[in-house]
């Protein structure tokens, strides 16, 4: 498996606790966090303040991790919370395990 921040990865942004929802694929994690962060693309995690790493799962290829988006996209909201609180029951912010500043 290659590094979290270099591999094929879906991964979850969320306003605040229970808040925003964001869900998204790529295949560098710590550049689009820090693209979520600086509020670089506008759109929808720009205009909800969507800018904190909840939940991630990294693959070996890209193809698997579009379609478990895709079909994470569809569940619906209780499921997306239960997969976070899985392993993040407290919300933490997992973009400060990369090296991110604490968000206020």
């Amino acid at each position: 498996m290659k590094r979290p921040e270099f591999a094929p990865t879906v991964y979850l942004l969320c306003s605040k606790r229970n808040g925003t929802l964001y869900l998204g694929v790529t295949t560098h994690l710590v550049q689009r966090i820090q693209q979520h962060r600086q509020g670089i693309f506008d759109g929808f995690s720009k205009k909800y303040g969507v800018r904190r790493l909840v939940w991630y799962e990294c693959y070996d290829e890209i193809e698997p991790a579009i379609l478990r988006e895709k079909r994470i996209k569809k569940w619906r909201r209780a499921w997306k919370l239960e997969l976070i609180e899985k392993d993040n029951a407290s919300w933490r912010d997992l973009a400060e395990d990369f090296g991110f500043e604490p968000l206020s």
